[in-house]
């Protein structure tokens, strides 16, 4: 299979996920090869997790644009890049948790409906029907990506927009949750 630049794109999302996630722990485990590595920009180990963060999550925002204007589409894309999406988000909320920089519940809210949607489009696919991503979970996508941004760079000036923006974020997963379930309820329902 040729692969398109969307599918490249995506693909580098997911690879980056893996220095995201090492360089984001490793500044606060007392693992001693992140150390020997990265020795005396241990204190910057979170800035250059957050950039990473950053640029994974630009490259969803170029690969759907690049997909979408010139008719790149393809199922392989449709598949990897909401999975792309979830993967990097859920593992920053997680290790997040673990340096007690979100509340574990929150968490538990963001992934769980993740698994439902997951759920639902995996029946509608089931049933030959597509579930577009709506408005407000593309909302609940950025909120969620800015959530992140402002909690790994942990600056105390910014804490109250933190917990204004996780809140937001909060929300808008919830709504999002609501919105589709209500768009897509015939989807359950057993064919005669």
């Amino acid at each position: 299979m040729k692969m398109n630049l969307p599918n490249k794109l995506t693909i580098f999302r997911m690879i980056l996920i893996v220095p995201f996630v090492l360089l984001l722990l490793g500044g606060h485990q007392r693992w001693g090869w992140i150390r020997a590595i990265f020795g005396g920009i241990m204190e910057y180990l979170d800035y250059i997790a957050l950039a990473i963060f950053i640029i994974a999550s630009l490259t969803d925002l170029l690969d759907g644009k690049i997909a979408r204007k010139y008719n790149m589409v393809t199922n392989f894309g449709k598949f990897m890049d909401p999975l792309a999406d979830k993967l990097l988000v859920c593992a920053a909320m997680i290790i997040l948790v673990e340096l007690g920089r979100i509340p574990s519940w929150v968490v538990v809210v963001i992934i769980s409906r993740e698994f439902i949607i997951s759920g639902f489009r995996l029946v509608a696919s089931d049933n030959g029907v597509v579930i577009a991503a709506s408005y407000w979970g593309k909302f609940k996508t950025t909120f969620q990506m800015v959530m992140v941004c402002l909690m790994i760079a942990n600056i105390s000036q910014l804490q109250l927009l933190t917990t204004i923006v996780m809140w937001i974020a909060l929300a808008l997963t919830v709504i999002s949750l609501v919105d589709y379930v209500v768009k897509n309820k015939d989807v359950m329902k057993e064919k005669d």
